[in-house]
């Protein structure tokens, strides 16, 4: 990989194989350029100002947020992920600017309280569709967000709706991962595929694999650092899966002395930084062997390319097995959780029987419509809301004593 002499950690230019801004697809609406920043960077900026980014400052990653101060939010993680990706979109000689944007975006679907939100709002939406936290992310920045005066939603680039649509891998087709039933593409996907044709029987473009990616790295590991915060379990627990363990050896014996929080952040960047070593190198040999010359040829190679090694991904399934076991089914997690789903499919009953205790601006609509369409909209207001607005709703309308 050559390397500019003035920075040793920038290569020099784009690689082939990179999205290039003057080569983007464009917009569903017209739009002059900026005489300032490229087409990538406006995505990026645009999910930055956007109201769904705001709200991930209060919306759920593992702890509500009255659990405390310190754990993340789906706004910090957001931001973590898209540190992360940087580092190895830039080693990569990818677009940072378009893995930015992705990083930063990929989370905007989710509902208040975290996946436990998003479970009971699919299963009230089960009779009109379902709910799925990365169909309404495309629903946000193609609709939802109602800002601009020319068109709704964000109007983003070709390869960053590509990105966030193919988050997780191509979506039909022999290559889409599915259980062996009918492959439907959800409504919203469907229809901008239409619109725009986001080759979803293929991969995406290498930014967008590195951005997935690198939220499994940013999630895991600070996962464990919450994980240790809430007293879910210890370092001796965490000392059994071998990564890790190596880790805290590894600190233990050059830093003795050292007190745990400091072990615990040391192993835990530790960590992060082997993994990402990993991703870059994993995917710096896949690059070598196919030798891409194009996102193209990326989005055509039948699999993905940018990967972690053999070992770094059974190191991946026993830290998800442990969290899963130690963390995500804990029992005061579950508590939490519980009561989680218990709002959110109370509040879904009352707004879909009773549009007029929506406000204004929502309840005009969802009265006018019929079963399934006001149940989508209904959908989008709660998905919109952040934990603590979600549990003020629910007070307001299920409490005689709240005041309005």
């Amino acid at each position: 990989m050559t390397s500019n002499p003035a920075d040793p950690h920038q290569p020099a230019g784009l690689a082939p194989y990179a999205c290039r801004p003057e080569d983007s697809r464009g917009r569903l609406h017209r739009e002059p350029e900026s005489a300032t920043r490229s087409c990538f960077q406006r995505d990026r900026d645009r999910i930055i100002h956007s109201g769904a980014f705001r709200k991930l400052k209060h919306k759920t990653q593992v702890f509500v947020y009255h659990e405390g101060d310190y754990y993340r939010t789906r706004l910090t993680h957001s931001i973590e992920v898209a540190q992360i990706a940087r580092t190895v979109s830039r080693q990569l000689r990818l677009n940072e600017d378009l893995t930015e944007a992705l990083a930063l975006a990929h989370d905007l679907g989710h509902t208040c309280f975290g996946h436990a939100g998003e479970a009971a709002l699919d299963k009230a939406m089960a009779a009109y569709g379902g709910f799925d936290h990365n169909e309404q992310t495309i629903r946000i920045v193609t609709k939802l967000e109602q800002r601009y005066a020319e068109f709704d939603g964000l109007n983003l680039t070709w390869e960053c709706l590509e990105g966030l649509a193919k988050h997780n891998g191509p979506l039909h087709g022999p290559l889409a991962h599915h259980d062996g039933g009918p492959q439907e593409l959800p409504p919203s996907i469907a229809c901008l595929d239409r619109e725009m044709d986001l080759e979803l029987a293929g991969h995406p473009s290498l930014e967008a694999q590195v951005a997935s990616l690198c939220d499994d790295i940013a999630y895991n590991n600070h996962d464990i650092d919450d994980g240790l915060r809430a007293g879910l379990f210890g370092l001796s627990d965490l000392a059994a899966l071998p990564a890790v363990g190596e880790a805290i050896d590894a600190v233990r014996s050059s830093y003795p002395d050292l007190e745990e929080p400091r072990l615990i952040h040391e192993t835990i960047r530790r960590l992060i930084g082997h993994m990402v070593e990993d991703l870059v190198g994993e995917t710096g040999r896949r690059l070598a062997e196919r030798r891409p010359d194009s996102p193209q040829a990326v989005r055509d190679a039948g699999e993905p390319i940018a990967t972690f090694s053999a070992p770094m991904r059974s190191h991946q399934r026993d830290l998800n097995a442990f969290l899963m076991k130690r963390m995500y089914r804990h029992y005061r997690v579950n508590r939490m959780m519980t009561k989680a789903k218990w709002v959110v499919q109370r509040l879904f009953e009352q707004y879909f029987a009773h549009p007029e205790c929506l406000p204004d601006e929502w309840r005009q609509s969802a009265e006018a419509l019929e079963n399934s369409h006001r149940a989508r909209l209904v959908a989008d207001y709660i998905a919109g809301m952040t934990d603590r607005y979600a549990l003020k709703e629910y007070e307001k309308i299920f409490d005689i004593r709240a005041i309005n």
